[in-house]
């Protein structure tokens, strides 16, 4: 593990990022922000899962209007992404809104930048200048040079329109479908300034491929130091971009929230129904915030040996299970109430 990137540290309510502040996890609602009701049952659902800010959509007036309501009840910080209309990032501002996201590729012309500045400015609120590869500004587009550089290039046109402001509450964000892509363009901007970076991959799919891609980009740029806040972009339910994202912080031993989950491949030896067992151990303690190993093996020879080090775990026999703590064996279950008194000695120990 290389030594983390120094970057400025800003808030974003009260988030702290950057510096030597934890890495945070954000997600984003798929809800319609006017909804109030079902947007604000998922930022509390995001919240539990562990999510430490919440991006709102807010397309139309509407929505701007909406977030009055949703910052007086949400648990978490909230960020308003704008796009194309910048009197709506205005409208949240006056509204409550924690920060702002900003896409350059479409915001228009710089006095609507300025006047967006100008405003967060007074009212302290943080600007994140995303960058996504597939809305550039067009003179940028039809530059001859990688798109890592057209990244990196529309980023720093931004950044110097908040910085001859005076504005220096920036965080930035550079985001391609392509891993590659993503990683040379946030190597290349860790070289050029000292603010805080979100990373993730944008339109990274599906729960399988999307965890890949994003595993490898945000894992690799983790492990080079680089990073301050992460989304793990998936086209699924967005709480499981914040397991997924713990997940990859864990692997990289970056943060400690939540049960390290460990369970074995299954093999010729396994005697038991291993892989609905783990998914179901699994999903009961993903809530449970300790700093604890719980481990799911497929037989006596790879549960108390090779997982002798998990706080808790369970080697499969032939139809039944063994409960095993720190390696020594303390209790003998039935697989059918296997999972029932597994629960209940971490439970009752915790």
């Amino acid at each position: 593990m290389m030594q983390r990137r120094k970057s400025k540290e800003i808030s974003i309510g009260n988030i702290k990022i950057g510096a030597d502040n934890p890495i945070s996890v954000q997600s984003m609602c798929n809800t319609d922000t006017r909804d109030i009701a079902k947007t604000s049952e998922q930022i509390k659902q995001l919240a539990e899962a562990g999510c430490e800010i919440v991006r709102l959509a807010v397309l139309n007036p509407d929505a701007a209007d909406a977030i009055r309501e949703l910052v007086k009840i949400s648990p978490v910080p909230l960020v308003a992404d704008i796009h194309f209309d910048y009197r709506l990032a205005i409208q949240c501002i006056n509204n409550g809104i924690s920060a702002l996201r900003l896409n350059p590729g479409n915001i228009g012309k710089i006095e609507h930048t300025q006047k967006v500045v100008k405003l967060a400015k007074q009212q302290n609120i943080p600007i994140r200048v995303g960058v996504n590869a597939g809305s550039l500004e067009k003179n940028l587009i039809e530059k001859d040079c990688p798109l890592s550089d057209k990244m990196v290039e529309s980023a720093m046109r931004h950044i110097k329109i908040l910085e001859d402001m005076d504005f220096n509450m920036i965080k930035i964000s550079l985001k391609s479908s392509d891993v590659y892509t993503t990683i040379e363009a946030y190597r290349k901007i860790a070289k050029m300034v000292e603010y805080p970076l979100h990373i993730g991959l944008t339109e990274a799919g599906t729960m399988r491929g999307g965890l890949i891609k994003s595993s490898i980009g945000i894992g690799t740029l983790l492990a080079e130091g680089i990073g301050d806040t992460i989304r793990v972009s998936l086209t699924e339910n967005p709480v499981e971009e914040v397991y997924a994202g713990y997940d990859i912080l864990k692997s990289l031993n970056l943060r400690k929230r939540g049960v390290n989950f460990i369970s074995c491949p299954t093999c010729g030896r396994t005697q038991i129904d291993l892989i609905t067992l783990a998914k179901k151990v699994e999903d009961k303690f993903k809530n449970l915030d300790r700093d604890i190993t719980i481990a799911v093996m497929g037989c006596p020879v790879n549960g108390p040996g090779e997982a002798k080090n998990a706080d808790y775990g369970i080697a499969g026999a032939i139809g039944e299970g063994y409960i095993f703590k720190k390696g020594e064996i303390i209790a003998r279950v039935p697989e059918d109430k296997l999972l029932e008194k597994f629960e209940e000695i971490i439970l009752n120990d915790i």
